[in-house]
């Protein structure tokens, strides 16, 4: 079952509840730059250490829960998350259009 989220809070407790955290990434978009956003799981130990790229992920930058909140809603995009209790705490999502 699925269900779309666009309170702050609670996009945010589903996001942590699964260890997730808020990530985007600028990619060349013709003369200008698109922002891409993602949601990165299973990625604490990153913070951990002391390496100069420790906030890089494949390319996306770790980010503030309210930079990427307001990315989310300049986009009016909304999140499209599954709740179905027998996939466990897999974090399954989709980027929908805000309603």
């Amino acid at each position: 079952m699925s269900r779309i989220l666009t309170d702050r809070q609670a996009i945010r407790q589903w996001v942590e509840a699964r260890g997730g955290n808020p990530v985007l990434m600028d990619v060349p978009d013709g003369s200008k730059s698109r922002t891409i956003l993602q949601l990165a799981f299973g990625q604490e130990p990153l913070n951990a250490g002391n390496d100069a790229d420790q906030d890089r992920v494949g390319g996306f930058q770790l980010v503030s829960w309210e930079e990427w909140l307001t990315a989310l809603e300049t986009g009016n995009l909304a999140l499209m998350v599954s709740d179905d209790p027998s996939g466990g705490n897999e974090a399954e999502y989709n980027f929908v259009e805000r309603h």
